[in-house]
């Protein structure tokens, strides 16, 4: 454990509480978390395109993040560390929530994984650095968006990769992911507070304030004919690659 300099609190205790009552639960997928269940496949084939990209890979290799150490923020109960552990990465999950990490654990060891899970502010554990960092569906939830951006970049290892994604602030997102997605039980209700969401061009101009630079975004969205498909449509969800330049 690092210092404990008070500037760096970056998580809502009301945030980390909510999500952990749903810990033992997270790896339903028919469950409270099925929406996860539902992105994270979306989520992996944009990473896996993008680190191919990155690292000149070949889109083939079983392990294309072998040798890589990867950090993933705001874990949850692992639902992107395990599948990231999988394609060869030394995979580390940070989560505000103890009960996560705890469900986490369970599961990553119960699947023969070996995954480094701690729970607590990302500023003030030592950990290292990475050579990939993501962070999905987190930022909307953190209570400084800037200072959360500026902690994930010192985790970032030269030449190192950030893959982010977060809903979008749009009438749509309004309406289908607060409004109509939580009055049928699609995500928990109090999951998602509107305001707090971002824009694309909000988010890249508090990375370039700390010197990073967002490549274009790509936007999750759902159709009837494709389910849910990475797009140009960014009126829900988008998901983006960070760099420093």
């Amino acid at each position: 454990m690092a210092n404990a300099n008070v500037s760096n609190v970056t998580i809502r205790p009301e945030e980390a509480a909510h999500f952990g009552t749903l810990a033992r639960e997270w790896w339903d997928p028919k469950g409270p978390m099925a929406s996860l269940h539902q992105i994270n496949p979306v989520r992996l084939r944009f990473v896996r395109e993008i680190i191919d990209m990155h690292w000149s890979g070949n889109s083939r290799d079983a392990l294309p993040l072998k040798g890589k150490q990867v950090l993933d923020v705001g874990c949850g109960a692992g639902l992107l560390c395990e599948p990231l552990a999988r394609l060869g990465g030394q995979v580390t999950g940070v989560d505000a929530s103890v009960e996560n990490i705890g469900t986490a654990s369970a599961h990553a060891a119960g699947a023969g994984l070996d995954i480094r899970y701690m729970a607590g502010e990302l500023a003030q554990l030592d950990i290292g650095t990475f050579d990939l960092v993501t962070s999905m569906e987190v930022i909307e939830h953190v209570a400084d968006k800037r200072q959360f951006l500026q902690d994930c970049a010192a985790r970032l290892a030269p030449g190192g990769l950030m893959i982010l994604s977060t809903p979008n602030r749009t009438a749509a997102s309004r309406l289908l992911l607060v409004g109509a997605a939580e009055a049928v039980g699609y995500v928990p209700k109090g999951t998602h507070d509107w305001n707090d969401f971002i824009t694309p061009e909000e988010l890249g101009e508090l990375l370039g304030q700390i010197g990073l630079t967002m490549e274009a975004p790509r936007g999750i969205a759902w159709s009837l004919g494709k389910g849910l498909h990475l797009t140009e449509d960014m009126s829900l969800n988008y998901i983006a690659a960070v760099r420093k330049p």
